[in-house]
C-alpha cells in the first residue's frame, strides 16, 4: 500500500517543477531496481515535464542489463561534472549512505534531497523522504508516485519498473505480499513483452557463466548442508557478472540448503558479502558485519584481506540456527 501522504507528494512535484538541475543515483554496482528505478524516474520526468535528469551510476552493471531500455542514458559519475550543485538530487534504493560510492559529492552539493527506498535505514539523508519499508522493490516505490501523480508513462517506462520488481522480488519468490504482481501485471496490461524483455536479459558472457560454474562447484557445506559457504576469489572476480546472483540462485535449489553466503574477494582489503535466507532472516548476520539489506537478503563490505577469516567467523554466527 502506497504509504506516501499528498502533501510530500505535492512538495516533490513542486521540486521537480522548479529545478534548472536534476541528478538521480541508486547504490554502487546496480542491480536491476536500482537501475531501472533510476532510468523510469528520468523518463516519467522527461515526459511529464518536459526536462532529462542526469541519471548517475557507479561501479559495475551486470551485462543481464545491458539490453534493458534506455541504459545508454546513464553515466559514470567519472563522466558527470559535479564541480557545481544540482538544484534536485534523487536518491534511489540506495540502503545506506556507504553504498552510494562516487556520486557522494553531488549529494554533498545538492540544494535538495529526495530519497526513495523500501530498505530500512535509521540515517536518512533525504530532506524527503518517500520511503516505503512494506514495499518489496523501489520500483514498486516509483509506480506508486506515477499513479498517485497522475503522471503519463510508456512502454520503456512500464518495462523498466517490471524489470525492476522482477529481479528484487527474486521473480517474485521474496515479495512481501500481492502487490507486486498485480503492478507488473496492470504493467503487462500496458503494453510490457514480459518474455521479451526477460530473454534480452540472458547476455552474459562466457566467461562469468563458467566462473559461476566453479565457485559452486568449490561450494562448502556447514551444519547438516544447512549452510552453504561460496567464495570468488580476487583473480576470478574480475569475471563476475554483478553481484553473483546466479550463484545465489543456483545453491538456493540445494535440497536442505536454509542460508547462502557468497565471499567475494573484491580488491586489496575489501571483501563483499551476499547472504540470504530461504525462509529465515539473514539481516541480522549482515549488521554483524556493518552492513543490511532485506530480512531475506542482505549484504556487506568488510574491510579485510583474507576470505577465510571472514568465512570463519561467518561459520560461527550462523552456529545454532
Amino acid at each position: 500500500m502506497f504509504a506516501m501522504n499528498e502533501n510530500e507528494l505535492n512538495i516533490f512535484i513542486d521540486k521537480i517543477r522548479n529545478a534548472k538541475s536534476i541528478a538521480i543515483m541508486g547504490h554502487k554496482n546496480p542491480d536491476g531496481d536500482s537501475l531501472c528505478s533510476v532510468l523510469a524516474l528520468a523518463r516519467l520526468i522527461e515526459i511529464n515535464f518536459g526536462y532529462r535528469p542526469v541519471c548517475v551510476y557507479d561501479g559495475n552493471i551486470s551485462d543481464t542489463l545491458e539490453n534493458i531500455p534506455r541504459r545508454g542514458y546513464v553515466k559514470y559519475y567519472g563522466r558527470v561534472d559535479m564541480t557545481e550543485p544540482f538544484d534536485l538530487a534523487i536518491v534511489v534504493d540506495y540502503g545506506t549512505v556507504n553504498h552510494i560510492g562516487g556520486p557522494m559529492p553531488i549529494l554533498d552539493k545538492a540544494k535538495f534531497i529526495v530519497e526513495i527506498d523500501h530498505h530500512k535505514n535509521d540515517s536518512k539523508m533525504g530532506q524527503l523522504c518517500l520511503d516505503d519499508e512494506n514495499a518489496s522493490a523501489a520500483g514498486e516505490i516509483i509506480y506508486n508516485i506515477m499513479r498517485a501523480a497522475g503522471w503519463e508513462y510508456d512502454t520503456d517506462v512500464a518495462s523498466l519498473l517490471t524489470v525492476a520488481i522482477i529481479t528484487d522480488t527474486g521473480h517474485f519468490k521474496f515479495a512481501r505480499n500481492g502487490t507486486p504482481m498485480r503492478i507488473v501485471g496492470d504493467l503487462v496490461d500496458a503494453g510490457v513483452r514480459i518474455r521479451a524483455l526477460l530473454d534480452s536479459m540472458n547476455n552474459r558472457p562466457r566467461k562469468s557463466v563458467l566462473t559461476d560454474a566453479d565457485v559452486v562447484s568449490k561450494t562448502q557445506f556447514y551444519y547438516h548442508g544447512r549452510l552453504a559457504v561460496a567464495t570468488v576469489t580476487k583473480h576470478d572476480y574480475r569475471n563476475l557478472d554483478g553481484r553473483g546472483e546466479m550463484i545465489l540462485n543456483i545453491l538456493s535449489q540445494i535440497k536442505g540448503v536454509e542460508y547462502i553466503v557468497l565471499i567475494k574477494h573484491q580488491k586489496e582489503n575489501q571483501i563483499g558479502l551476499s547472504i540470504r535466507g530461504r525462509m529465515k532472516p539473514v539481516n541480522d548476520i549482515a549488521a554483524a558485519f556493518g552492513g543490511g539489506g532485506h530480512e531475506f537478503a542482505a549484504g556487506a563490505v568488510v574491510r579485510d584481506d583474507t576470505p577465510e577469516n571472514v568465512q570463519a567467523k561467518i561459520v560461527e554466527l550462523f552456529r545454532g540456527r
